[in-house]
């Protein structure tokens, strides 16, 4: 059952943050993101600085901080960005013929991605994934139901994402499920790996010169 409470553990977390980035929170927390175990912490160590933000530099990011099966979200040009550690559970699941068959896009022929996240896992490392946490529909921000159930947040759920306000759904790489309101995979930001612990959300890896701004739709 999803709830709007921040956990008593999560407060203490974000002491010193912003007034904004406490209400960011709240509004992502009422999203339904309650189900899911520690789903969607912010940490507040990664909010930038409010310049920072406005002018779209690059947020670093240390993933080391995310177990796996958890999902952090952070800020960058006033988007929520998903970060996923997947369990190779969710990994293996994500070639699984049952779940491509499913899938609008299973392969991301949409350009809803830099070519360099245009495989499979729609991402650089398979374990961890980087989308912009918008429906593609009407831009609500889906809740992280990562666990396969038959009955919670839907029956015969796969695991995914689900977003609050008219049902469509996503696969732990936002790959989108067929017969849902939304027409594309969530996109994939331009991100580098800088090392085996630390992400740079807006900077592509050498050779690329990918723009947020070019794929189909946010």
């Amino acid at each position: 059952m999803s709830s709007t409470a921040v956990p008593v553990h999560q407060e203490a977390e974000f002491q010193g943050t912003t007034r904004r980035d406490f209400l960011t929170l709240l509004a992502l927390a009422g999203a339904g993101v309650g189900v899911a175990a520690v789903a969607w912490p912010f940490i507040d160590s990664l909010e930038p600085a409010a310049d920072t933000l406005a002018a779209g530099e690059p947020l670093d990011v240390d993933v080391s901080k995310i177990a796996p099966g958890q999902q952090i979200v952070v800020m960058w040009r006033g988007k929520p960005i998903f970060l996923v550690h997947r369990t190779p559970q969710a990994i293996k699941t994500l070639q699984s013929p049952k779940l491509l068959s499913i899938l609008s896009d299973p392969n991301s022929h949409v350009a809803q991605q830099p070519t360099y996240a245009q495989n499979w896992h729609r991402s650089i490392l398979p374990e961890f994934a980087v989308m912009v946490g918008i429906c593609t529909h009407l831009g609500c921000v889906p809740g992280f139901f990562p666990n396969p159930s038959p009955t919670d947040p839907a029956p015969n759920w796969p695991g995914g994402y689900l977003c609050p306000c008219h049902g469509s759904k996503y696969d732990l790489a936002g790959r989108v499920y067929l017969g849902v309101p939304a027409p594309y995979n969530l996109p994939v930001p331009p991100y580098r790996v800088m090392s085996p612990t630390m992400l740079r959300i807006g900077e592509n890896p050498e050779g690329s010169d990918f723009d947020l701004n070019s794929v189909v739709q946010i």
